[in-house]
């Protein structure tokens, strides 16, 4: 377990030009601490690689400084939030590939250095090939079955596609799996670094599908869903419904998925949200969680890769 973070000062805030404010967690002490933390970890990060500082708006038409960006020209320029050229290739591919109804921020890709779509792309863009990301899952999930066949970021199935959820829901990355004889599975994981969960708004045209497949699934106890749509395991929730509404596809096209979380070790939020929402299951086979240390503290992946992970994110001991 990381040991207790200690909280920065105002004036060390103030003086990285970051807004404290932006990092409050109403009642929760712990978690303000951590994205106060980690908002100041990626402002050393950007200072001792020489990177300029960026602003809000994370446009560059002006505006207040903030330590924790980088200038959005620039970012694209010099590709300096990734870690890696091959993560810079799969950026690359998933922005000249866009997806019908995507909701991918190419700024906050690019300039935002506390983003978790950024860390997606850095802690798995370097095993897109088959081969390489089968040998991870083999590593990080070994009882993940057949073979990696694709790797794509951002990905849903059908985003607006009532077959599935009718939503625009995707997962940060998927690996679509080979599981021979023509069947398909895929391992869907959702990242988070210094966001913490919020209750999603529940648009009203979505319920009734949203009731469907959670009473299909068979994996839920006898849940209060109208208490779940307001609770800030939501996020978990309509990601996990996405997983589940793919082997309920009228295809029959999916025989095997698992959703997982992956969360900084030190950001108290996710593992209370994440056993919360665990608790609401009687078959817990479909959903998983993992956090930041357990995938960079093994050979999953190379050892420079894993070097400038923890370079890059890790802010606690």
């Amino acid at each position: 377990m990381p040991s207790a973070l200690v909280r920065p000062t105002t004036r060390e805030i103030s003086d990285a030009s970051c807004d404290k404010e932006w990092d409050r967690v109403s009642g929760d002490p712990a978690t303000t601490t951590f994205k106060l933390v980690a908002r100041l970890h990626q402002v050393r990060w950007r200072e001792a690689r020489g990177l300029p500082m960026g602003t809000e708006p994370i446009d560059d038409t002006g505006g207040r400084p903030v330590g924790s960006r980088i200038p959005l020209a620039y970012a694209r320029q010099t590709n300096a939030s990734f870690l890696d050229p091959r993560v810079v290739e799969a950026v690359r591919h998933r922005l000249g590939n866009p997806q019908p109804h995507e909701l991918l921020d190419e700024k906050r890709l690019y300039a935002n250095l506390l983003s978790s779509m950024p860390m997606c792309f850095n802690l798995f863009g370097t095993i897109t090939d088959p081969e390489s990301a089968t040998r991870a899952l083999r590593i990080w999930w070994p009882d993940t079955p057949g073979k990696v066949a694709r790797v794509i970021f951002e990905w849903s199935p059908g985003r607006c596609d009532p077959a599935y959820l009718g939503n625009k829901t995707s997962f940060d990355v998927a690996f679509l799996l080979d599981l021979g004889g023509g069947k398909h599975g895929v391992l869907a994981v959702e990242t988070k670094y210094h966001e913490h969960p919020k209750a999603i708004g529940i648009k009203p045209a979505h319920v009734n599908r949203y009731r469907e497949v959670t009473a299909a699934s068979k994996v839920f106890t006898d849940t209060d869903l109208d208490a779940l749509m307001r609770d800030e395991a939501s996020q978990l929730w309509l990601d996990h419904l996405l997983a589940l509404a793919m082997l309920q596809h009228p295809s029959r096209a999916w025989h095997w998925a698992r959703f997982i979380t992956v969360y900084p070790d030190a950001n108290p939020s996710w593992p209370r949200a994440s056993a919360r929402y665990r608790a609401l299951l009687r078959d817990d086979r479909t959903f998983g969680t993992s956090t930041f240390d357990e995938l960079v503290d093994c050979d999953a992946l190379e050892p420079a890769v894993r070097e400038a992970l923890v370079a890059r994110y890790r802010c606690w001991d």
